[in-house]
């Protein structure tokens, strides 16, 4: 595997209040990382300037390109896409509609195989094909996240920054949203994924990156943060079993 995002020293700041410090992350390709920490240490930020929403300082690498001075709908041209928090869904719009958007800069290029990408997202999501003439507004928190992923895909991703996808859903259909994001990893699409729920992150990450504060506090294989007493204490609420 090769590096496909590599994130060194990065600073993004509110005014005078830095709110990302000197952060440091790598993403091979093809695999899932996942960045954890407590609310307001930064990582809704971090994905943000990645994507070119937000002023920073540092070097953000992507497919061996430095991207500083490349803008965000370049960087969606280029196959960086962002799924933010918010979802961001069209609500008065159909479901169909909403994964037209998603295909928006292919559309201007004419691209032949959008078609076959409708096809490929209601295969992925056979709920979002019975329900494309419904109002995106009228979906579930579920099926809107299926949603937002579905138009993202639409861009023909080759890397998806996922911020906080189980954010207001029931367990089991988290379980279903992170089944689906590891099938997506299985497909090709190399994934960095923020999560408040650490335990499901780490289920789901090949490694992972602790955000407090602005700093990265730790790093390491998903597995092996899962067991580090810090990790354990701090966010997945005990000790490890051989403790």
């Amino acid at each position: 595997m090769s590096a496909l995002l590599q994130v060194h020293d990065l600073c993004v700041a509110y005014g005078k209040v830095e709110v990302v410090h000197r952060a440091k992350l790598q993403l091979e390709e093809g695999s899932i990382v996942t960045v954890i920490g407590p609310n307001g240490a930064g990582k809704t930020t971090l994905l943000a300037a990645i994507m070119g929403m937000l002023p920073c300082r540092g070097r953000i690498s992507y497919a061996g390109r430095d991207i500083a001075r490349v803008e965000p709908e370049q960087r969606v041209g280029s196959g960086l896409c962002l799924v933010p928090e918010r979802r961001e869904l069209f609500a008065a719009m159909t479901v169909e509609d909403n994964l037209v958007l998603g295909a928006f800069h292919r559309y201007r290029k004419r691209d032949p195989g959008i078609a076959a990408d409708f096809e490929q997202v209601y295969h992925l999501f056979p709920r979002l094909q019975e329900r494309r003439r419904q109002l995106a507004g009228t979906l579930s928190g579920g099926e809107r996240q299926m949603l937002a992923l579905g138009r993202a895909l639409m861009s023909r991703p080759r890397l998806l920054m996922l911020d906080e996808p189980s954010l207001g859903l029931a367990p089991l259909i988290v379980q279903e949203i992170l089944g689906f994001v590891r099938r997506l990893r299985d497909e090709g699409v190399s994934i960095l994924l923020v999560e408040q729920n650490a335990r499901a992150a780490l289920d789901s990450s090949d490694q992972g990156y602790v955000l407090e504060t602005g700093e990265i506090a730790l790093s390491g294989a998903s597995a092996e943060l899962a067991v580090d007493p810090r990790v354990q204490a701090t966010y997945l609420g005990g000790a490890t079993d051989e403790d």
